[in-house]
């Protein structure tokens, strides 16, 4: 069986060989039509599969973030249930080591903190609160963090809450 089609010969044709020739259309029609099913449900699949996998990112997707979390939380907990045995030294301690835990937690998960001190101002990542006459700063440079900024993976998460230098007079 070939897919194209016969030239014609120069005899006439019979009935048998119209016949043949019928049979033959017909059986790569029908080839045709179950290949072309075949792709329709195949198609199908990946489309369900694509929608699965979707929904799945969505419920699942902060699952890191929570683990992430959950040494954070322990270590809230603890200090909660000593919080009335323990003396003030020991207090600090545990709440600058919950600290250092959260801050590893959100850099495995590519949160980093945004400490402009200095650097000149950025609009993008810098939001100016005040602006103070410095003598010691670069005009339009960051002279003090009123609340630190934060990116996930170099996008902008909170933009920097900041005093920017002015020159004075």
């Amino acid at each position: 069986m070939s897919d194209t089609l016969p030239t014609p010969p120069s005899e006439p044709l019979t009935v048998e060989d119209l016949q043949a020739l019928l049979a033959d259309a017909e059986t790569r029609a029908q080839q045709q039509r179950e290949q072309h099913l075949r792709a329709v449900a195949e198609l199908e699949n990946v489309r369900k599969r694509a929608q699965r996998e979707v929904e799945q990112a969505h419920r699942y997707g902060v699952e890191k973030l929570a683990q992430e979390l959950l040494p954070v939380k322990d270590s809230l907990d603890l200090a909660v249930e000593n919080a009335g045995r323990a003396d003030a030294a020991a207090l600090i301690e545990g709440q600058a080591a919950t600290l250092r835990l959260l801050q590893k937690a959100l850099e495995r998960i590519g949160v980093t903190e945004i400490d402009p001190t200095g650097q000149p101002f950025d609009a993008n990542w810098h939001e100016a609160v005040a602006a103070q006459p410095s003598e010691t700063a670069e005009p339009n440079s960051v002279l003090l963090v009123v609340q630190r900024g934060y990116s996930l993976n170099g996008r902008l998460l909170r933009a920097a809450r900041v005093i920017v230098a002015r020159a004075p007079g």
